[in-house]
């Protein structure tokens, strides 16, 4: 808190978007150094998606059909994608619980007495988030790797896949910031950053062949968001099988465009929508 006071204090001499930017990174770090002190909030955030890594390989990998193939190694490469998405999108609850409780201790209230910029509480808020997630895929990859996941495409093609993980995951992070301002404990952020997050998850192409679906789902999950990445993943790692049939649907056919997108859909929507209610609720 006294990092923000001592960089509001200073006199205001850069321009509007340069001051705003310079807001949003001393939010950011204010929000990092809160993270570093409860290491158990990033050591949880891990431990999930660990856990599901573990259990969908080891326990479904050898009974859900990839293409036309039962192989625990096909479902693993397969299976990896989904994870990676899922944890990104997951990191909505984080977002949706620290904005919450900012505003349940009165700590918003006091940042907005600062000459500051609106946005930059919401903007911090969601780099540290930023930061964070882009740790835990680090560390998942890791995991990946010990296990036996595998990429098949060039290092350019790799890091394209992770920038498309990145981008859809602070686009959601915006998502939880629009949560966590409408909702009146950190309890019910937790929630309610959740529980939307389990159908738009389950109901794509993360964990199982969307072809395989009943039509109303399958629809649904091809024009999901969410699979739309999964599906660009996949291709930019090589984990799709040789026998893998594309879905015809359009975001199918061109998962990279159609991710990037959607993320940029989602990122400008709820941003606008998260800084009008940040500004609403201040008067």
């Amino acid at each position: 808190m006294s990092t923000v006071a001592e960089h509001a204090a200073r006199p205001r001499r850069r321009g509007r978007v340069a001051q705003s930017v310079m807001d949003s990174l001393v939010m950011a770090q204010r929000n990092l150094i809160r993270m570093t002190r409860i290491p158990e909030v990033v050591l949880f955030g891990l431990i999930q998606p660990i856990m599901f890594v573990v259990l969908f390989t080891y326990v479904f990998g050898g009974s859900i059909q990839v293409g036309g193939s039962l192989s625990q190694a096909a479902y693993r490469e397969f299976l990896m994608a989904g994870i990676f998405a899922q944890t990104v999108t997951f990191a909505t609850a984080g977002a949706s619980a620290g904005i919450a409780e900012d505003m349940h201790k009165g700590l918003v209230d006091r940042f907005r007495s600062l000459p500051m910029a609106r946005g930059a509480v919401l903007t911090g808020r969601t780099l540290a988030d930023f930061v964070q997630t882009a740790l835990t895929l680090v560390v998942l990859t890791g995991v990946a790797l010990l296990i036996g996941w595998r990429t098949h495409e060039n290092l350019g093609s790799v890091l394209a896949g992770f920038g498309l993980l990145l981008l859809l995951g602070y686009a959601f992070s915006w998502i939880g910031a629009l949560i966590g301002l409408l909702v009146r404990t950190p309890e019910a952020a937790t929630s309610g950053g959740l529980i939307w997050l389990f159908p738009l998850t389950f109901i794509s192409n993360a964990f199982v062949d969307s072809n395989r679906l009943p039509t109303v789902f399958r629809h649904i999950a091809e024009w999901n968001p969410f699979s739309t990445t999964v599906q660009a993943c996949r291709e930019l790692f090589g984990n799709l099988p040789p026998d893998f049939v594309t879905p015809d649907a359009w975001p199918m056919q061109h998962p990279i465009w159609a991710s990037v997108i959607w993320s940029l859909i989602i990122l400008v929507v709820f941003r606008t929508l998260a800084v009008r209610r940040y500004r609403k609720s201040a008067v």
